[in-house]
């Protein structure tokens, strides 16, 4: 046969095959709690910079720069223990499609608290005794940075408008 008589197949290129430059990407679904965790982390992140400011204005004006230290220590110990907590949720909600989905969720959500724990007692172990910082002001500074994510917590879940059943299994 010539090349003449054979059918013409259209050559794949990257604008015709799935998912190329011609389509759009493929959807991953995500939770619809999605938008309350990235609300957290915004409200999050800006309360952590007021209390940096504010914790460590105040233990700069109790004891020096020490308390500066402790004060800025303990809010930003604060920040980072929501992040990991918000950080943890989010990875596990990358797995919704998932057959294992509610064991993955529950089992990188309590391994986040791990570590968190872990590393608070590090970090308590190891910033005890330190000559510059006030370990009273970092203490009161991170219950603030608590208190303040605790709040911020329950003013974003009881304005968010999430439903009250729980996302469909893709095919159900």
């Amino acid at each position: 046969m010539t090349d003449a008589a054979q059918p013409a197949v259209p050559e794949a290129t990257p604008e015709t095959t799935p998912g190329g430059p011609g389509e759009p990407p493929a959807e991953r679904r995500m939770p619809s709690s999605q938008p309350v965790l990235l609300r957290a982390l915004l409200w999050g992140s800006v309360a952590t910079l007021a209390l940096l400011i504010v914790c460590g204005g105040v233990g700069w004006l109790i004891a020096g720069v020490p308390g500066l230290v402790g004060g800025a220590l303990g809010a930003a110990f604060a920040g980072v223990f929501l992040g990991l907590t918000i950080a943890s949720i989010a990875a596990g909600n990358r797995l919704i499609e998932s057959d294992f989905y509610v064991v993955a969720f529950f089992a990188i959500v309590v391994g986040g608290w791990v570590l968190k724990f872990v590393a608070f007692i590090v970090a308590a172990v190891l910033l005890r005794d330190q000559p510059w910082l006030d370990p009273k002001i970092l203490f009161f500074s991170l219950i603030a940075g608590v208190l303040v994510s605790l709040a911020i917590d329950v003013v974003i879940v009881m304005k968010s408008r999430l439903p009250y059943i729980s996302d469909p299994k893709p095919g159900a």
